[in-house]
């Protein structure tokens, strides 16, 4: 999400990004624990993608510290935000005085204000808890959910869908991501009785012991049988090729490219957008200009038509 939101903020949109809360490694996972707060990770992420300020403060914001009882492997913009839960009495208040400091381009909000803890069935019968731990596993999974089932959503986030004229899912880890802002109760709903354009934006590359040898009609067809509703009107794919060094970078964690089974997402009901989405930096990610284009006209176009 930060990455397409990257690009998103430069477009002149009105946006409003809703978090998941399932986190439960690393930092995040400590602070959930030890302060009683939602996982302030995936927040922290898109917040820096949507701020507008100098490089430095969002790479400040990024720090994760490596040394000191305590502190290690906490991301300073972690502990900004548990301080900003603290001083402002709540997670959510916390949330947009932070934005007003970051200059933030928009609105960030938690699905929930609860903090959920994703499960997985796999395959084998398995029941794995916890988001960090279910790609270690290294089966198949068969389904995932949540707990506590009725975890109440946020109603800014229900309002916000309700008045969106578009609403974009993905890219993103697709259980451990996509999937739980998903199974919040009223979410589906809220989507399914708006009037707006709903684009799904798949991943590039598949994710080691979440979406193992998966297609892009895999990706949606996981999202219908948790949902059980087609949720989007368009599907933005990658069809460019991925360059053999960096196809066998990938290869060797396990992962390869989403392969765009166009022919089987039309059969399913979606119309498709595919061009060369894929940049390479350190990793494969999306290039942010050209997903907002896609994403920009998508949104114009339907207004054209319902107006």
């Amino acid at each position: 999400m930060s990455v397409m939101l990257r690009g998103l903020k430069e477009q002149p949109l009105d946006l409003t990004a809703i978090v998941t809360v399932a986190d439960d490694g690393g930092s995040s996972g400590i602070l959930r624990s030890e302060l009683d707060i939602p996982p302030p990770g995936d927040i922290r992420n898109v917040l820096i993608a949507l701020a507008d300020v100098e490089p430095l403060l969002s790479q400040m914001l990024q720090y994760r510290f490596t040394n000191g009882k305590g502190l290690a492997g906490h991301s300073l913009g972690n502990l900004i935000l548990a301080a900003m839960k603290d001083i402002s009495g709540d997670f959510l208040t916390g949330i947009r005085e932070l934005s007003r400091v970051l200059a933030v381009r928009g609105r960030v909000l938690p699905t929930t204000e609860q903090s959920i803890v994703l499960k997985a069935e796999m395959e084998d019968g398995t029941i794995v808890t916890g988001e960090s731990k279910i790609p270690k596993y290294g089966g198949r999974i068969k389904r995932v959910f949540i707990e506590p089932e009725q975890a109440a959503p946020l109603q800014d986030a229900i309002q916000a869908i309700r008045e969106a004229e578009a609403i974009v899912i993905g890219p993103g880890s697709l259980y451990t991501s996509i999937m739980p802002n998903l199974l919040v109760p009223g979410i589906v709903q809220a989507i399914l009785d708006s009037d707006s354009v709903k684009i799904f934006v798949c991943n590039i590359m598949t994710q080691p012991g979440e979406t193992d040898d998966y297609t892009v009609g895999d990706h949606l067809k996981a999202i219908e049988n948790h949902v059980h509703h087609r949720l989007f009107d368009y599907v933005i794919v990658n069809n460019g090729n991925i360059p053999h060094r960096i196809q066998d970078l990938y290869a060797g964690q396990g992962a390869k490219a989403v392969s765009p089974d166009v022919e089987e997402v039309a059969r399913l009901g979606y119309r498709i957008v595919a061009d060369d989405l894929a940049q390479f930096h350190t990793y494969v990610r999306h290039d942010s200009l050209k997903l907002s284009r896609h994403i920009v006209e998508l949104v114009n176009s339907w207004k054209g038509k319902s107006g």
